[in-house]
């Protein structure tokens, strides 16, 4: 096991008018299991190949542990990489699979079979030892896979978006099982998914990037309740957090016919910039329709067009539409699933105080902390 280092840690691809990575500092403990997410071409997964050695570093260096390894070649590194696509062999068996890399490398038999039914064993493929690929399903040989990476013993796991190619109940099931294995292997991981549901619950810290930028790391909690700017907020969360710009009021914001307290800090900040407008974050959950719950000052909230309702048995999520300065916007509220509004009425909703988030409408940078 061992702590991963990136240090200003840059990739420009030749040609490219930007880097794909630039300047990405970040530090991976002994252990950890640490995911990568944002959406397609952020450079999530060319950090994880930077690392693996299968991308020039151009800028900064790398390393694992105490060793530099920016300019080593990957099979240098002590890495151990899980693919999207498996990557396994037809016509060898699951043992053969798993025991491949150590047979190169000139181990003993013996000891290659013990590490490979030990693996087996961890994996709960033992009755498929002797199988070919072909006679497993998807799931089972995604922990063929894994179990070739754990018999090396690796310092580091690596693992690009190994779970895409499942259906949805069987990822929900992986993903629980490698988090698990992860814990109980105890091995310094790093993860790619552009599915923030999977970094959320996989992650004991979530790294999200945008145009090759680290945007915020840290835990799936602190980052769920304290995102550090408008992109973050928008990402993270499932539905994503409602972000609508209004306007500042004398001692609070102004949503629809209400004036909505907030933090003396947050709007303190918001003036220092000159603005008369902050983009406001409150997440669906922290919506309540028709209520005096949280407001200073009278007013019914902001007018919601209920267009669509996603039951979902004991909640529903509205999806609706508000008018802003003379434009729609979408808005999402969680509700109890026994008190569903129809599709085409009206509601209005006010946000909890203490639950409201603020961002500056210039940079989308965090208001307050």
């Amino acid at each position: 096991m061992a702590t991963v280092s990136y240090k200003q840690a840059t990739c420009t691809y030749k040609g490219a008018e930007r880097p794909s990575v630039n300047a990405l500092d970040l530090e991976i403990a002994d252990g950890e299991f640490l995911v990568l997410v944002g959406p397609s071409g952020c450079g999530k997964s060319t950090s994880l190949r930077m690392l693996a050695g299968l991308e020039e570093v151009t800028g900064g260096s790398i390393h694992i542990g105490d060793r530099e390894v920016t300019n080593l070649e990957p099979k240098d590194r002590d890495i151990a990489m899980v693919f999207q696509n498996y990557a396994l062999y037809p016509h060898m068996t699951v043992a053969e699979n798993m025991g491949f890399a150590l047979k190169i490398a000139g181990v003993d038999k013996k000891q290659i079979r013990a590490k490979v039914e030990e693996a087996a064993k961890i994996l709960d493929l033992t009755e498929y030892l002797d199988r070919k690929p072909k006679a497993l399903s998807g799931g089972q040989r995604q922990r063929v896979a894994m179990g070739r990476a754990i018999v090396r013993e690796p310092q580091v796991f690596l693992m690009d978006e190994p779970l895409s190619n499942l259906d949805a109940k069987l990822r929900v099931q992986t993903r629980t099982q490698i988090a698990g294995l992860q814990r109980r292997l105890g091995i310094t991981t790093v993860y790619v998914t552009h599915d923030q549901v999977e970094a959320m619950t996989m992650g004991d810290r979530v790294a999200v990037l945008k145009d090759g930028l680290l945007q915020q790391v840290d835990t799936p909690r602190n980052m769920y309740d304290r995102p550090a700017n408008v992109f973050v907020a928008g990402f993270i969360g499932s539905p994503a957090m409602n972000l609508i710009e209004v306007d500042l009021a004398e001692d609070g914001i102004r949503f629809g016919d209400a004036v909505v307290p907030v933090s003396r800090e947050a709007r303190e900040a918001a003036v220092a910039e000159g603005a008369a407008k902050v983009t406001l974050g409150v997440r669906p959950e922290h919506l309540k329709i028709n209520s005096a719950e949280g407001l200073s000052k009278g007013g019914k909230g902001l007018a919601v067009s209920v267009d669509v309702v996603e039951e979902l048995g004991s909640d529903a999520f509205v999806y609706g539409s508000v008018t802003l300065d003379g434009t729609e916007k979408p808005l999402v509220v969680r509700v109890p699933g026994r008190s569903v509004p129809e599709k085409g009425s009206v509601l209005h909703v006010v946000p909890t105080v203490g639950e409201t988030h603020l961002f500056s409408t210039k940079s989308g940078e965090r208001l307050h902390d």
